[in-house]
């Protein structure tokens, strides 16, 4: 890990002053410190670093600018903008264990294939934070973030199957899966329509951990390994990031690591559908009609919205023990993204309760989410004149409403049930995260879990 957090400030280590926008004077700073400020152009502009000179020619230092001092996770700029060596912050914290978070999520670098490791830093733990939870969640974000960036030649259905099980084994959990045409010997059609063109099987991944008398959560996840866009197929530059789209398998597994590092009290179980959508003689078509675990009929309007496929199998098993909590996540639609942009990512459901404790976690730990209605005037658009229903609509609209509806008619039992259209990647870089993948969601779901079910 590039940002190491120590519970002792290291002897030899240098302050990191923050300052507020156009707030020199107020920081509190060394008068040479000002001096260089200001020699600089140095106003305490959000996400600047400025490194101080000390008088043998070291460092004594570094100013960082929080501007109007929004976000806790800018700090995550300090892991690459730092020299190597021993820091600590100069001053307390409104929100020390953020601060502590986005450092360390802020040095993370994808090495596997080459790319040289960050700079090693080591910081001294903020006052109020708990080490602990913070190693918890990066390590958990990290799994997330590898999964997501491993492209699909090492992390096809197989491999994807394979992480599950060494998460399962570090904590004790037990798994098992379905693989290939078990699948509709078990009643999951629909997950093996969208996988059997693939040379690697489809699979339902099914991981448990916990206490059985212990209230149930239950997370699924979306695990597309890659999207050609099936017979629908999409054009080149459209699959040029589907290596992303088991980005709500990444995020599942994240939250479970959390979960399970956290010993909280629920039975946890996580459903991970996993395929490759290909193009073989075998292949789903426009037009086929596919029953579904539920029963429920759907005519293929589009290869190409598989996902909502996949998990409706997934939904309807996990609706059947009728959980306390079950949220499903997935890179579901574009829609979402043409909505909301690429860092918020819209959640459904329809116990408001629970739709305000997710808003308030997602503010509290800088986790962007926002609420989009299940707005129920647009089911009339999933229309089939054939079938129950169909995968698409025919006007375009509201595309990712209408996913989150086509969902719900899956979950019929369970009344805490939510679902989260995810992108799961970073188009840019941002302070706390190089462009690549991402977790998106599981640190607010991780507070409310904790929250209403503690440890």
């Amino acid at each position: 890990m590039p940002v190491e957090l120590v519970e002792q400030k290291p002897q030899a280590a240098l302050p990191v002053y923050l300052v507020a926008k156009d707030a020199l004077e107020a920081a509190a700073l060394p008068p040479p410190a000002i001096a260089w400020a200001r020699a600089n152009a140095f106003s305490g502009e959000a996400g600047r670093t400025l490194v101080l000179p000390g008088e043998d020619g070291g460092l004594a230092g570094a100013l960082f600018g929080t501007g109007d001092g929004e976000s806790a996770l800018a700090l995550g700029a300090l892991a690459r903008a730092l020299p190597e060596g021993d820091w600590y912050f100069a001053s307390g914290l409104a929100q020390p264990e953020l601060a502590a978070l986005a450092l360390v999520l802020g040095g993370y670098v994808f090495t596997r294939y080459g790319k040289k490791p960050g700079k090693a830093l080591r910081f001294a733990l903020p006052e109020g934070a708990d080490a602990a939870h913070v190693r918890r969640v990066a390590d958990s974000v990290f799994l997330t973030r590898d999964l997501v960036n491993t492209p699909t030649s090492d992390l096809g259905p197989v491999e994807l199957e394979e992480a599950a099980r060494q998460l399962a084994a570090a904590h004790g959990a037990d798994i098992s899966a379905i693989h290939g045409d078990d699948l509709l010997a078990r009643n999951f059609p629909m997950i093996h329509a969208v996988g059997r063109a693939s040379a690697d099987a489809p699979r339902l991944i099914d991981m448990t951990w916990g206490p059985s008398d212990a209230p149930k959560v239950t997370l699924v996840g979306k695990g597309v390994c890659f999207d050609t866009g099936g017979l629908d197929i999409k054009p080149s530059s459209g699959m040029l990031l589907m290596k992303k789209d088991m980005g709500g398998a990444a995020n599942v597994l994240g939250l479970a690591s959390m979960i399970m590092g956290a010993k909280l009290n629920v039975r946890l179980r996580v459903l991970i559908p996993a395929v490759e959508n290909s193009i073989a003689g075998n292949a789903f078509r426009p037009g086929d009609v596919l029953r579904s675990r539920k029963g429920i009929t759907v005519e293929i309007g589009n290869t190409d919205a598989e996902g909502r496929l996949i998990l409706a199998d997934a939904l309807a098993l996990a609706d059947e023990e009728q959980p306390a909590l079950l949220a499903d996540m997935a890179t579901l639609t574009g829609a979402a993204r043409v909505a909301l942009g690429p860092d918020l990512p819209p959640f459904y459901t329809s116990d408001e309760t629970l739709a305000a404790d997710i808003a308030a976690a997602a503010v509290a730990v800088e986790d962007p989410l926002w609420r989009m209605p299940l707005w129920r005037p647009y089911e009339a658009k999933l229309s089939s004149k054939i079938a129950d229903i169909n995968n698409v609509t025919t006007d375009g609209f509201a595309g990712s409403i209408t996913a989150a509806l086509f969902l719900r008619r899956f979950v019929e039992k369970t009344h805490s049930w939510a679902h989260f259209d995810i992108f799961a990647w970073n188009p840019a870089d941002r302070p706390h995260g190089l462009t690549g993948g991402e977790a998106q969601g599981i640190r607010a779901l991780e507070r409310v879990i904790a929250g209403r079910f503690g440890a």
